[in-house]
């Protein structure tokens, strides 16, 4: 199928045919009859895309900061790795669309096959061709409204809600700053609630189309930002226009630097509308579809757009371009200023009788004695660490990859090399051309997808964690477990073997220092990543265990929060062992130190930079293709991973938990 992109390392925007999306639980699979571009947001995007490392630094610091702490832990050469392979992206436009349902995920009830639905939410819905986006970002179209004008309705849910936030009344007079397109929305919205609205734009004729006169000052009792722009001075002019306890609704982007002396004089309330509403930016919302009980949230984002749906504003005004989605980059000369023309609304039109190209099996012969890898996930561990490793082994033939979204497959194919691009997991499993299947997804798929290349007869390396359940686990062991491998890549690192060396029992501490994760990221959501114990600190526990050469047989666990941790392990030989696991400390703390004592020596490593990722996959392409022994014993596989999960069940109870084998 038909996406536009744009290359974030060069800048360049492109209309690239990759796999369609599959649809997974809670989602609704869309066919897109038309999308909407918005000229503000899309538009700084792409100038964001197209800015110099430095100018992409100047527009997120925080992302700076983040680069330069990892030069203090990891150094130029890691860092730089890194940052390159996070640029080499292809990222989604768009998140405006409407279109016909053509599949449901299970767990879908508010939508069938053949519904006309409007659709939101940035990599979500994009200008695509098909797109597959959660049920809570969806609404239906109500007969009589067209998909064209159905396009426009999550601008319409962020003006909505901008209206909301200003708590109008009927008869009220409200200013609306900036008649862009979110700005004429909020015109429509106000005269539909019996407001009295004047606007201000530095174009008249957006005054003219929207038909509002300027506003005189101290006359609003509410005035809506709608513009775009990284001055404070909106802000100002909404001061001057408000009456005494007026209402300063920020929708657009601004500089947000208040002028006190009048908000204070006037006691002026300012607020500030985020998005489309109530549920926005919510993972448990928008991709677990757990809703917000009506009685307690009348208006989330879903009912914000259904809302403006019923209402049928008159938008056949506001659209001045549509293009057909083979002339998308027209569009974009237009909204951001090579083709020197008036516009408001754009949209992007699609074919109704095409035939997306469909995920694939692979075809063409490989060499017998290759080791013919599918890859399922590939994230920016994937991309920056494995899949250079597995490319760079002559031994290695690059099948088929997989990922969510067929813009990352079919980047991901075109990056490394791969035949072939998919978006449907199951089809790399059911290839029997590939022998090998490389699991980097999240955490959550990680058990699934290793029982199912297990049964399938591929031998199977999975990053860590394998699991996050014990009966996960068990199923894996079920599945028939000799030809796995997971990615506990510490135990393979140089300073490893001299670890190794030192005679047991022994005493050992592994101490790591790692900065918190934002909010709302994956990793920490226990359905998906399980958490920083499961996803990480089975990585330390592996490795007390291999420089113990014993199993596990007691853990104790202690700690504070989700993410602060002190596991101490008593293995079968009498070594004792502790992992220090904790994102308290200055993020100029080493990030890893490892001490061990015994037999008369004492060895201390400090943020060691060869983590050992390549001969970890050197010894395992090794084993795969001779069919010799895994590189690590499923065993000790099996170990390190009841012993991670020992850990949280330790913390969460505060008693020791003793351990048995498989």
């Amino acid at each position: 199928m038909k996406q536009l992109v744009q290359d974030f390392k060069t800048g360049e925007l492109k209309l690239v045919e990759v796999p369609p999306p599959a649809v997974a639980p809670g989602e609704v699979l869309v066919r897109n009859a038309f999308s909407l571009v918005s000229a503000g947001t899309e538009r700084s995007t792409v100038e964001m895309g197209q800015a110099s490392l430095l100018g992409k630094a100047r527009q997120r610091p925080d992302l700076a900061r983040q680069v330069f702490n990892t030069l203090k832990r990891e150094g130029l050469a890691a860092t730089l790795n890194k940052v390159q392979s996070r640029l080499d992206q292809w990222k989604a436009l768009g998140y405006a669309t409407a279109g016909t349902v053509i599949e449901v995920g299970a767990g879908v009830t508010e939508f069938a096959p053949g519904d006309s639905v409007a659709c939101g939410g940035q990599d979500r819905a994009s200008h695509a061709e098909i797109v597959a986006v959660p049920q809570h970002l969806c609404a239906k179209v109500p007969e009589g409204v067209s998909l064209e004008h159905a396009a426009f309705t999550t601008l319409g849910a962020i003006a909505l809600h901008g209206v909301r936030q200003a708590d109008v009344r009927l008869g009220e007079t409200v200013a609306v700053i900036g008649l862009g397109l979110v700005g004429q929305l909020t015109v429509q919205l106000l005269c539909a609630a019996g407001c009295r609205v004047v606007g201000w734009d530095p174009q008249p004729e957006m005054c003219r189309l929207a038909g509002v006169a300027a506003g005189e000052p101290n006359s609003a009792d509410a005035v809506i930002v709608a513009a775009a722009t990284d001055s404070s001075e909106p802000l100002e002019q909404a001061a001057q226009l408000c009456r005494d306890r007026g209402r300063v609704v920020l929708v657009g982007r601004t500089g947000t630097e208040i002028p006190r002396e009048i908000f204070y004089r006037k006691e002026l309330d300012f607020r500030v509308s985020r998005s489309y509403g109530p549920g926005r930016y919510d993972p448990v919302y928008e991709d677990k579809g757990v809703d917000y009980p009506i009685g307690y949230v009348r208006w989330t984002e879903q009912r914000n757009m259904q809302a403006f749906l019923d209402l049928r504003l008159n938008l056949a005004p506001l659209i001045t371009h549509v293009f057909p989605i083979d002339d998308a980059l027209k569009a974009y000369d237009l909204i951001t200023g090579k083709t020197q023309e008036h516009f408001v609304g754009v949209l992007l039109q699609y074919p109704t009788t095409s035939s997306p190209k469909l995920p694939h099996s692979s075809t063409p012969p490989f060499p017998r004695s290759s080791l013919v890898l599918g890859v399922i996930g590939a994230g920016n561990y994937a991309q920056g660490v494995l899949l250079p490793q597995f490319k760079a082994n002559k031994d290695v033939t690059l099948a088929t990859v997989c990922t969510a979204t067929g813009a990352k497959a079919e980047k991901t194919r075109t990056k490394f090399g791969f035949t072939n691009a998919t978006t449907d997991w199951r089809a790399v499993i059911a290839d029997k051309a590939i022998n090998t299947v490389l699991v980097a997804t999240r955490h959550n798929l990680h058990a699934e997808i290793v029982c199912a290349a297990l049964r399938a007869g591929k031998t199977v390396f999975c990053e860590k964690p394998l699991c996050l359940r014990a009966e996960e686990l068990d199923e894996i062991i079920k599945a028939g477990s000799d030809r796995l491998m997971v990615g506990f890549n510490r135990r393979f690192a140089p300073f490893a073997a001299q670890v190794h060396a030192i005679v047991p029992p022994l005493v050992m501490r592994y101490r790591v220092s790692v900065q918190p994760l934002p909010q709302g990221n994956w990793y920490l959501d226990p359905e998906i990543g399980g958490g920083r114990i499961l996803g990480e600190v089975c990585h330390f526990v592996d490795f007390l265990q291999f420089a113990a050469r014993s199993k596990p047989a007691r853990v104790y666990a202690q700690g504070f929060g989700a993410n602060n941790v002190q596991a101490s392990v008593r293995f079968a030989n009498g070594s004792v062992g502790v992992v220090e696991y904790f994102e308290v400390a200055d993020a100029a703390l080493p990030k890893e130190q490892i001490e061990v004592f015994g037999g008369g020596q004492h060895l201390v490593v400090t943020d060691f930079r060869d983590k050992g990722q390549a001969e970890e996959v050197r010894q395992f392409v090794e084993a795969a293709k001779t069919g010799g022994p895994m590189p690590i014993p499923l065993e000790e596989i099996v170990a390190s991973t009841r012993t991670t999960l020992a850990v949280l069940e330790s913390q969460r109870t505060g008693q020791a938990v003793s351990l048995s084998g498989p």
